[in-house]
């Protein structure tokens, strides 16, 4: 799917996007995921704090932990995740290490690292969708998180489903067009 951008980009940023289809069969390996959350582990943070956190469950070989996963996700993200062979909590330490003080840029930091992971993935054939739809209550009381932890996202890692694999509804969502807000939108002063 090559998306038409208004300025030319690389194609593992215009051709990243976010099925609601995953192949149930199809696994990601291994190396794969461990090249994804080094791709994270590399990305920048405010004072080299790195507060990302992943709590990550691969169907079949952590099986609990995708369950536990799967449990902190809103309904309307439970029924099209039921496939996804790897679920992700995204969460932030809101403190920062080195001296004990409020980190106001852990959630833009886990974002950050959120993003070079999606990249990487695309870069391999492997697509994620990012949910701010998650239950933090619950992923507190499933994974004893402290009160430092805030729960932020979830991530669907895996492979599309194959159209002729798709649940008709699901697939009418990844057929969608994609459209983006123009960049003289969200410029809000100069220009280039």
């Amino acid at each position: 799917m090559k998306n038409v951008t208004a300025h030319p980009v690389q194609d593992f940023i215009a051709n990243r996007w976010s099925p609601y289809a995953y192949d149930s069969v199809r696994e990601v390996s291994e190396s794969d995921l461990h090249a994804l959350f080094e791709a994270a582990r590399w990305s920048m943070s405010s004072y080299n704090a790195q507060p990302w956190r992943y709590i990550v469950g691969v169907r079949g070989r952590q099986q609990t932990t995708w369950d536990n996963v799967y449990e902190c996700l809103v309904e309307g993200n439970r029924g099209w995740t039921a496939n996804v062979p790897v679920l992700a909590l995204g969460l932030a330490e809101t403190v920062y290490p080195r001296n004990g003080k409020p980190n106001n840029a852990a959630v833009h930091d886990l974002g950050a690292a959120s993003a070079a992971l999606t990249y990487e993935a695309t870069a391999r054939g492997i697509t994620v969708h990012q949910m701010g739809g998650i239950r933090p209550d619950r992923a507190r009381e499933l994974f004893g998180l402290s009160e430092t932890i805030q729960p932020v996202t979830a991530l669907a890692i895996g492979y599309p489903a194959s159209p002729a694999d798709a649940d008709p509804e699901l697939l009418k969502r990844d057929e969608g067009a994609r459209e983006r807000m123009p960049a003289e939108e969200f410029i809000l002063h100069g220009g280039f």
